[in-house]
C-alpha cells in the first residue's frame, strides 16, 4: 500500500534553555516519536556494528538508527528491499529511520566520480561498476528503503575550499535541493508510512554563503534542516562558529540536524547553539577498537592497568555491560580477541552517547546544562592514565 505524504512533520519545541539556544522537542514519525536532543546511531548497511536489533532497542534503547542510501542500493539493492517490505521490514527494525544520501560517500570516492550539473557518475567501490545518481533518483531509491527521514542529495564541499568553489558548491547544492524537492513531492511513498524529506545547508566556512544556503532552502519549506559540510578537516572552534552563526537562520519550528557531529563534547556544545540531532560512527568504532567513553573519560581497554581490575567499566553507567562486567573481563575478551569484546563495548559507547543526550535534556529543565556541560565536558574528553 502506497501513501501520498503532503503532510508536514510535526515537531514541537517543549522547552527552551534560558542561558544558551539549547532546547528540548520532539518530532513524530509513523514508527514512534523521536525526543531531541537526540544521537542516532550509525548503521550504514542495515545493521549497526557489532549488535542486534533486540539489544539495540532493548538495552540501548536507541530511538532512531542511520543507514546509507549509496551502501544500500549497491548492496543489496532496490529490488530485494521493495520485496522485503521495506529497510524496517528487511532488517526487523520497528523504530524509525533516516538515511542520508550517500553524496557524502561519493564525493569521497575522489578519483571514482564526476561531478556533473544534473547529478554525479561514479563507480561502486564494491566493483568498479559505473552508475549515476541525481536528485530524482536519490529520491527514489529513499523511497524504496522506505526510511523515515530522507536527505537529499547535496554537495558535501571539501575543507578547505576556495570561495570561489565553495559559492559554486552551494549554488549547485541549491539547485539540487529543489530538484529533490520536487521529486519528493511528486512521489508517494511505496509502503504503509509516513517518508519527511530534510535540506542541507552547504557554504563550507563562509558565513554570507551559510546565510545564502539557508535561505534558498527555507523557501522550499523542507520538514526539517541539517547542516552539512563541517567535521570535514575544519578548526573546532570554526565549526562551533559556524554552527552557531547558521542555526540564527533556521527555522525555530523544524528540527535542526548537525551531520557527522562527533566527539561527546562537540555534541554537547552543538546543542547550546540549538542543534537537536546528531550522529556519528564514533561511538561504535571507538568500540571496536577498544576505545571506550566514560564519566571519567576515555579509556583503552586494552591496557595492562586493567589485567585485574575488577571494578565496572564506568560505575555511573547503567548499562549492560557495566552493570554484569568488570574492566578486567573486558580487557582479556579484547586480547583474546574475542567477538563479545564487540558486542560489550558497543553497548557501552552508545549506551554513554544516549545517557548524553538524556541528561541535556534534564539540565535543560532545570536550568543548570550550561556549568554541567562545561564541567562534564573537560572530564569526558581526556584519556584517562595507566594506574
Amino acid at each position: 500500500m502506497s501513501a501520498n505524504f503532503t503532510i508536514l512533520l510535526k515537531y514541537s519545541v517543549n522547552y527552551r534553555d534560558n542561558h544558551s539556544k539549547a532546547r528540548i522537542g520532539e518530532f513524530e514519525t509513523s514508527h514512534g516519536v523521536v525526543q531531541t536532543p537526540i544521537f542516532i546511531p550509525v548503521g550504514t548497511q542495515g545493521t549497526v556494528k557489532a549488535i542486534t536489533q533486540r539489544t539495540l532497542e532493548n538495552e540501548v534503547d536507541a530511538e532512531i538508527v542511520l543507514s546509507n542510501t549509496y551502501h544500500l542500493y549497491l548492496r543489496p539493492g532496490t529490488e530485494i528491499l521493495e520485496k522485503a517490505g521495506g529497510l524496517h521490514k528487511f532488517m526487523n527494525w520497528n523504530r524509525p529511520i533516516l538515511t542520508d544520501s550517500g553524496g557524502f560517500q561519493i564525493f569521497s570516492l575522489t578519483d571514482l566520480r564526476k561531478l556533473k550539473s544534473d547529478g554525479v557518475e561514479f563507480r561502486s567501490h564494491l566493483d568498479g561498476s559505473s552508475h549515476f545518481f541525481t536528485p530524482k533518483k536519490v529520491i527514489q531509491i529513499q523511497r524504496s528503503i522506505g526510511s523515515d527521514i530522507i536527505m537529499p542529495l547535496d554537495e558535501c564541499t571539501p575543507f578547505p575550499s576556495e570561495y570561489e568553489y565553495a559559492k559554486k558548491s552551494k549554488e549547485l547544492t541549491s539547485k539540487w535541493a529543489i530538484e529533490n524537492k520536487t521529486a519528493f513531492d511528486n512521489s508517494n511513498s511505496l509502503y504503509d508510512h509516513s517518508q519527511y524529506l530534510f535540506g542541507i545547508i552547504q557554504g563550507s566556512i563562509y558565513k554570507d554563503l551559510r546565510e545564502s544556503s539557508a535561505a534558498d532552502l527555507i523557501k522550499l519549506d523542507f520538514d526539517g534542516y541539517s547542516i552539512g559540510g563541517l567535521a570535514v578537516g575544519e578548526p573546532m572552534e570554526t565549526m562551533y562558529e559556524i554552527v552557531n552563526f547558521t542555526t540564527d537562520f533556521m527555522p525555530q519550528e523544524k528540527p535542526r540536524y548537525l551531520m557527522g557531529v562527533g566527539r561527546p563534547e562537540n555534541i554537547l556544545e552543538a546543542i547550546s547553539l540549538g542543534i537537536d540531532m546528531f550522529d556519528c560512527v564514533m561511538p561504535t568504532r571507538n568500540a571496536r577498537n577498544a576505545y571506550l567513553f566514560t564519566s571519567e573519560g576515555i579509556v583503552s581497554m586494552r591496557n595492562t592497568a586493567y589485567k585485574d581490575d575488577y571494578t565496572p567499566l564506568d560505575k555511573n553507567c547503567n548499562c549492560y555491560t557495566c552493570s554484569q562486567f568488570s574492566r578486567a573481563y573486558l580487557r582479556h575478551l579484547f586480547n583474546a580477541k574475542e567477538v563479545l569484546a564487540l558486542e560489550l563495548a558497543t553497548i557501552h559507547n552508545l549506551t554513554f552517547y544516549l545517557n548524553l543526550v538524556r541528561e541535556s535534556r534534564k539540565r535543560i529543565i532545570d536550568g543548570s546544562f550550561i556549568e554541567w556541560k562545561k564541567i562534564f565536558s573537560k572530564i569526558i574528553s581526556k584519556n584517562v592514565q595507566s594506574k
